[in-house]
């Protein structure tokens, strides 16, 4: 490729040749023709030097016009490369420490409703917490919480609107995701990790094959929580349900508490389970997490059980070096409400037990553990 100031030259060599054949052409047609003449020459030369004038006259016009279609090339390249070079300059941000498997998970979002200034190459995982109502997701997201680089943003999909077909999922997941989205989770520190949690009949595993294809696309990291004992889980939906009509604390009904005297009120209620129904209901509810497991296995995901999580700490620590987070001493203000034996959290306890007895649930009977 010929170099631009070489170009130039050509160029302007071109112009002065082109405009010194134009003006002998024209010099040479006065002379010929001009009324002012004295004599008319009558007799034609041998060859005629305005026709040859006219030849030269168009090769300079096509050599111009091909030295300036080279000029404008090179001047469009060198306009590509530097654009070029702007965009690698800016594009990045260094990627010290991150694995190559890692890359697809860590983002750097650019927010329409703020500025990441301070924080444009603090790299960003996505996460969902997966779960079931009374499952310990909202303990669990607390303990997240306290990392000073997580923003949970809570259950997001409890209002229906945003779950109304999947146009609206993925639109609230993208606002979300690209960090626009406010709630008492959100933090002035450069997050680390951003999501929220979702329980699966919220919309998730009806449209499980698209969120399927958004979690891949997008890197988002899916975080299953459940309870290996269903009962217990089971126990705290009834009670939970009683306490949104009674509001037994003043009139205010809570799913979580802060203190021990708030828990010992609501732990007061017995509700009563329906033998005929505890079976089906049971193997109901294992059939959906078996369900949502199949169907997000080609995620990146991790599957925790909340009494895995109370009983052994060192799962907190698999957690954030899941999410890839520095490592942090996590902690809740939450209070569990019903603990100790089964027995005297049910009103009707025999029943439970001679529907149970003999079946793989029958263990749930006298599973136990304190929080």
């Amino acid at each position: 490729m010929m170099k631009p100031k070489i170009l130039l030259a050509f160029f302007y060599f071109s112009k002065f040749f082109f405009l010194f054949c134009l003006w002998s052409v024209l010099d040479g047609a006065y002379k010929l023709f001009s009324p002012f003449s004295d004599t008319l020459v009558i007799k034609t030369p041998k060859k005629s030097p305005l026709l040859l004038m006219m030849v030269v006259l168009v090769l300079a016009m096509v050599c111009g016009v091909y030295i300036c279609s080279l000029c404008l090339r090179q001047i469009s390249n060198s306009t590509k490369a530097k654009v070029l070079r702007f965009q690698v300059t800016n594009q990045a941000c260094p990627s010290f420490g991150i694995e190559p498997w890692e890359i697809p998970y860590v983002h750097y979002p650019k927010p329409e409703t703020h500025s990441r200034e301070h924080c444009v190459c603090n790299g960003v995982r996505y996460f969902a917490i997966l779960s079931m109502q009374r499952s310990g997701s909202g303990w669990f997201e607390t303990l997240l919480n306290s990392h000073i680089n997580v923003s949970s943003n809570g259950e997001i999909f409890m209002v229906g609107t945003r779950r109304n077909n999947i146009s609206s999922i993925l639109r609230t997941m993208d606002q979300v995701y690209n960090l626009d989205w406010f709630s008492s989770a959100s933090k002035n520190e450069c997050l680390a990790a951003v999501g929220f949690k979702w329980m699966l009949n919220q919309g998730l595993m009806e449209h499980n094959k698209e969120i399927v294809e958004y979690f891949r696309n997008k890197g988002v990291s899916a975080i299953f929580l459940f309870r290996r004992n269903l009962l217990r889980r089971m126990i705290s939906v009834l009670a939970n349900s009683y306490d949104r009509d009674a509001k037994l604390l003043n009139g205010t009904h809570k799913s979580h508490v802060h203190s021990t005297e708030e828990a010992q009120i609501l732990a007061k209620y017995k509700p009563i389970v329906n033998a005929t129904l505890l079976l089906p209901d049971l193997e109901k509810t294992e059939e959906t997490i078996t369900k949502a497991l199949e169907y997000f296995k080609s995620t990146r995901h991790i599957v925790l059980y909340y009494e895995d999580l109370i009983h052994n700490h060192t799962k907190l620590k698999d957690v954030q070096e899941f999410l890839r987070l520095p490592y942090r001493e996590l902690s809740s203000h939450q209070v569990k409400i019903h603990s100790g034996n089964l027995s005297k959290q049910v009103g009707n306890w025999d029943d439970v037990k001679k529907v149970l007895k003999g079946t793989s649930y029958e263990g749930m009977v006298h599973a136990d553990y304190q929080m």
